[in-house]
């Protein structure tokens, strides 16, 4: 008798780059809708929360475009393609969060020397809305930003402007019901701050990598200490240690031999070696082998 049980249909999830683009067309109307809504309002903090919408809506298309050129083809000219773009993204975007942040502060202590009256019906009204919008985008974002740097850096800009608009709706609340209009400012330098302290350490993370540096978690020693442990392994030395991106890290040394092993010995040692390394998530091995090499044998190469 023929199966009649019916077929399931499979879910299709959202790829990240349709993520990005329901979230930028989220954030401009956020923006749109803030801008014109400080304006007539008098509102700083809702002004202040616009232009990190704006930033979002930047930041967004910036890491939709670094998530393209990561996926495009490796050539003769770019062997290592553009793995790189998604780090030079979050790079970009952590910048225009500080450079946001001191603008703010410096707008907010001006307002808050002289305080002006706000219209507090449409801060409320506008914020809330922004909290929807930025919720939802959110939602569509956090399960790309477990092990990405750019997706991180786009996830960090959406969750920090839902907050910044939590903190409009409270001040708008504040001067509805009590006339402290000063709210506004103290709600604008809360928001600067927040937004340093979020995108610092992206911004460092980001540069690390740019500048080739070691991940924090490996220590070049023990993988050097670990590697001689292997039967015919006299020395490893000349190491660098570098990440390309968020999930590939290099590893290239010179290994010194106790005795002249032909090529063939050398393929066995090699795939030795390189299960050593994968314990500490290194993917990707160049090993230069020697024998009765005389030269410097200094872990780290000085020149």
């Amino acid at each position: 008798m023929p199966d009649q049980q019916p077929h399931r249909k499979e879910v299709t999830k959202p790829s990240s780059q349709m993520r990005l683009l329901i979230s930028i067309g989220l954030n401009v109307l956020i923006t749109v809708a803030q801008v014109i809504g400080g304006i007539f309002s008098g509102s700083m903090a809702l002004i202040s929360d616009a232009l990190h919408n704006f930033s979002d809506v930047i930041a967004l298309v910036i890491s939709y475009i670094a998530n393209r050129l990561s996926k495009k083809e490796h050539t003769l000219t770019k062997t290592f393609g553009y793995k790189r773009a998604e780090i030079l993204a979050a790079f970009i975007n952590a910048a225009t969060l500080l450079a946001i942040a001191a603008f703010l502060g410096k707008e907010a202590i001006e307002r808050l020397i002289e305080p002006v009256e706000v219209r507090s019906n449409i801060v409320i009204w506008l914020a809330a809305f922004s909290i929807v919008m930025n919720g939802l985008s959110v939602l569509l974002i956090k399960p790309e930003a477990g092990n990405n740097l750019n997706m991180r850096s786009a996830y960090l800009h959406l969750f920090t402007d839902m907050l910044t608009s939590i903190a409009v709706l409270v001040g708008g609340i504040i001067m509805k019901y009590w006339g402290l209009y000063w709210v506004d400012s103290v709600v604008t330098i809360l928001i600067a701050l927040y937004l340093i302290k979020s995108s610092w350490g992206l911004m460092i993370s980001s540069v690390k990598i740019l500048l080739m540096f070691s991940p924090k978690e490996l220590i070049i020693k023990d993988i050097a200490n670990d590697l001689k442990t292997i039967e015919g392994v006299d020395c490893v030395y000349h190491v660098h240690v570098w990440q390309l991106n968020d999930d590939s890290i290099f590893f290239e040394a010179r290994v010194i031999f106790s005795e002249d092993i032909p090529i063939s010995s050398f393929q066995k040692k090699l795939k030795e070696m390189e299960k050593v390394l994968a314990k500490y998530g290194i993917s990707h091995a160049t090993l230069q082998p020697g024998y009765g090499d005389d030269s410097p044998r200094e872990l780290i190469n000085q020149e």
